[in-house]
């Protein structure tokens, strides 16, 4: 029995490994959460790009919304997490708020699937530490602009850009930029054809944050 479990074990961690350096040269055939959503929407819009065929405001748009330290962090933002925190504490369920960097969130949307227990946000800490290490900033920016959820069935700034506004993400103005981003982190609820006044209110947010984001 001791035996079988650890080569079980050793089975999975060069597994891990191997989908980690995959990783850092194609984008996933296809991940949990793309398959969750293919299932329940019965469709699958997804259309990945390379990093320069994003173009840079999508990207500012993104980075301006999620994760502003992006590029100072080492996967793991603490004041985030502990703004977090105080925040959840604060207020009711409704409005409870993320820490989470974009290198955690392409962590669960590479190789994990979507939920919130502790098991699952265990694994995410190593899958974080293990592609901030092997790959770099640009290659995980790029696998998470490619795999994120931006809508029903929708997945990546460039499938989300021709669903929106039926054009490729390099050619989106500041605003629409900014749309993509504000629908962030609850992409099913939220629509930038149909805004919420607070969707309005954080697109407005977020074009003035880009002002100010640095994509190095």
């Amino acid at each position: 029995m001791w035996k079988l479990f650890k080569r079980v074990v050793f089975i999975l961690i060069v597994v891990n490994i191997s989908s980690i350096m995959w990783g850092r040269f194609f984008n996933p055939p296809i991940t949990f959460i793309q398959l969750e959503g293919l299932i329940k929407y019965r469709k699958l819009h997804r259309d990945y790009i390379s990093f320069d065929e994003m173009g840079s405001l999508v990207k500012r748009a993104v980075i301006a919304s999620e994760d502003q330290n992006y590029f100072r962090h080492n996967g793991f933002d603490f004041k985030a997490i502990r703004r977090a925190m105080i925040n959840n504490q604060k207020n009711d369920k409704k409005r409870l708020q993320g820490g989470s960097t974009i290198s955690q969130q392409t962590a669960k949307n590479i190789f994990l699937w979507n939920g919130r227990s502790w098991v699952r946000k265990g694994v995410e800490t190593i899958f974080t530490f293990m592609i901030e290490n092997f790959w770099n900033k640009e290659i995980i920016l790029e696998r998470y602009l490619n795999s994120i959820e931006m809508g029903q069935g929708v997945f990546g700034v460039e499938a989300a850009s021709k669903y929106y506004f039926g054009k490729s993400a390099k050619n989106l103005n500041k605003s629409e930029a900014a749309w993509i981003a504000a629908v962030l982190p609850n992409p099913k609820k939220y629509d930038p054809k149909n805004p919420s006044p607070y969707l309005k209110k954080k697109h407005e947010w977020i074009m003035k944050q880009m002002r100010d984001v640095r994509l190095n």
